[in-house]
C-alpha cells in the first residue's frame, strides 16, 4: 500500500459538540473511557496496510498532536507516519481551511511525492471498523477514478447525509447533498428490493447516504481540485465529479455512526457499554490503538457495577451504584454516589491524598465525584470537581440550555465541562 497517502480530516470547530470542543479538536474528544475519536480511523488504517497518514486540523490541536505523537510510532524501516497538517500561512495562502475540499487542496503539495497512485480520505469523528482494502479493490476491479464508500439509511435520517443513486454497475449517477424536502429526495431514493439483490438486507432502509470516506485516484483528485475552487467534497466537488469522471460506489453494511453531535456521542458511548453493544471493543483480531499508559487496576469496595464499561485507574468507594455508564480513566468516585446512563471521561492525572487534603481544607471539591452525588443521563467532561450531594439530571426535559458557569445542556443531555467545578449540594 505504498501508493497510497491517507488523509483524515479533523473537521472544523465542531460546534454541534460544543462544550466536548471546547478545549480540544474533534477527532481528540474521548470516547469509550480509553480512547480518543481519532484513533478509530487510524486503527482502521494500520489493520488495512496503511501507514502513511496525514490528519489536517486547525482548531485546538494541540491535545491532538500529544496524543499522536506519544502514540503513532512506526519503526525505521516501515516508512509509516502519522502526521498533523494544521492550518497555515504558505506562500500560496493565508487562509484557515474553509471546508473539506479547501483543506485537501491546501495540502496538495504533500501529495507530489513519487509513486503515489490513490488518496484516501476518511473523517476524524466517525464510530466504525472497516478494511479499506475492500474498498481499493472494488475501485480497481471498477476503474473507478473516484470511489465512494455508502451505508444504507432510512429516507427519514437522508437530511443530514450525502445521499446518492447508483446504476445497475454500481457506478453513481445522482448526488444530493443533505435533501431537506421529499422533492429534493425522490430522484436519489432507491428501490429497497435493488439493495437486497446485492446481498445486504435493506430492512426497509430505501437510501445509500455517503459515508465520508472517498478514494481518489490522485490525478484525478488534483484535476477536481484544480478546476473547482469549491471548498467542500459533498455539496459541490462530488457533484461535479460524478458528470465528469467515473464514480463507483462502495456498499458498507456494518456499523457506521457520524459523531457529529452532542447526542450521538452520548447514545454512541452508552450503546458499547450494552449487553449486545453493535460495536463491539473486544475484538481480538482488530484491537483500537490508543496510547499506552501504566495505570493500576481500577480498586472497587462494596460498590455495584451493572452494564458498564470502567477504565483503568479508577478508586470506586463503597456504596456506589454505576449502571449503564461509561467510567474513564483516573476516576475518583466517592460513597454512596449513583451513576446511571452517563459518560464520565475521567481525568488525567491522580490527585496525593495531600492534595486531596488541601483542597478540602480550602473548601474546594477534590477532582473526581463527591460522597452521595447523583449522576443521571449526563457527560461529565475530564478533570471535573464534583462536590458532595451534587444531582446532574435533566429532570425537567429540556432540549438546550446554554452554558452557566461550567454546565449546560445540549440534545437534551446535561454536560459539565471540562475543568468544571460543581460545589457540594449543586443542582442542576
Amino acid at each position: 500500500m505504498k501508493n497510497l497517502i491517507t488523509f483524515v480530516l479533523g473537521g472544523g470547530r465542531g460546534t454541534r459538540l460544543y462544550p466536548l470542543t471546547k478545549y480540544r479538536s474533534k477527532p481528540a474528544v474521548p470516547l469509550a473511557g480509553k480512547y480518543r475519536l481519532i484513533d478509530i480511523p487510524l486503527s482502521n488504517c494500520i489493520h488495512s496496510g496503511l501507514d502513511r497518514i496525514y490528519v489536517l486540523t486547525q482548531f485546538h490541536s494541540v491535545s491532538l498532536h500529544r496524543h499522536i505523537g506519544s502514540t503513532y510510532t512506526f519503526d525505521a524501516f516501515s516508512g509509516g507516519f502519522v502526521e498533523i497538517l494544521a492550518a497555515q500561512q504558505t506562500l500560496g495562502s493565508s487562509d484557515w481551511y474553509q471546508g473539506t475540499a479547501d483543506a485537501v487542496r491546501q495540502n496538495l503539495p504533500y501529495l507530489e511525492q513519487p509513486h503515489i497512485d490513490l488518496v484516501l480520505i476518511l473523517s476524524g469523528d466517525q464510530l466504525y471498523r472497516m478494511d479499506y482494502r475492500e474498498l481499493i479493490d472494488i475501485h480497481r476491479r471498477a476503474g473507478a477514478e473516484v470511489t465512494i464508500s455508502t451505508v444504507p439509511v432510512h429516507s427519514k435520517d437522508a437530511s443530514g447525509l450525502g445521499i446518492m443513486r447508483m446504476d445497475e454497475n454500481g457506478r453513481i449517477v445522482r448526488f444530493v447533498e443533505k435533501p431537506k424536502t421529499p422533492e429534493a429526495l425522490a430522484p436519489v431514493r432507491t428501490d429497497p428490493s435493488w439493495i437486497d439483490a446485492r446481498g445486504i438486507a435493506s430492512r426497509g432502509r430505501d437510501c445509500l447516504a455517503s459515508t465520508g470516506i472517498y478514494l481518489f485516484n490522485r490525478d484525478t483528485l488534483f484535476d477536481l481540485l484544480e478546476k473547482h475552487s469549491a471548498a467542500d467534497f459533498g455539496k459541490e466537488i462530488l457533484p461535479a465529479a460524478i458528470n465528469s469522471h467515473r464514480v463507483h460506489a462502495h456498499l458498507f453494511d456494518d456499523y457506521w455512526e457520524d459523531i457529529g453531535t452532542v447526542r450521538a456521542f452520548y447514545e454512541a458511548n452508552l450503546a458499547m457499554a450494552s449487553n449486545d453493544p453493535p460495536f463491539h471493543l473486544i475484538l481480538p483480531e482488530k484491537p483500537i490503538y490508543s496510547r499506552a499508559r501504566f495505570l493500576p487496576p481500577t480498586y472497587m469496595d462494596g460498590a455495584t457495577v451493572r452494564g458498564s464499561l470502567v477504565a483503568d485507574g479508577c478508586v470506586i468507594e463503597e456504596g456506589a451504584v454505576i449502571e449503564n455508564s461509561i467510567v474513564g480513566l483516573r476516576c475518583r468516585i466517592g460513597r454512596n454516589v449513583t451513576i446511571r446512563n452517563s459518560v464520565l471521561m475521567g481525568n488525567d492525572f491522580h490527585q496525593t491524598a495531600e492534595e486531596i487534603a488541601v483542597d478540602l481544607r480550602a473548601g474546594k471539591p477534590p477532582v473526581g465525584v463527591g460522597e452521595g452525588t447523583v449522576i443521571d443521563g449526563a457527560i461529565i467532561d475530564k478533570n471535573c470537581r464534583i462536590g458532595r450531594n451534587v444531582r446532574v439530571a435533566n429532570t425537567r426535559g429540556v432540549q438546550d440550555r446554554e452554558e452557566a458557569d461550567c454546565s449546560m445542556i445540549c440534545d437534551g443531555v446535561p454536560v459539565v465541562s471540562k475543568l468544571g467545578i460543581l460545589p457540594d449540594g449543586w443542582t442542576l
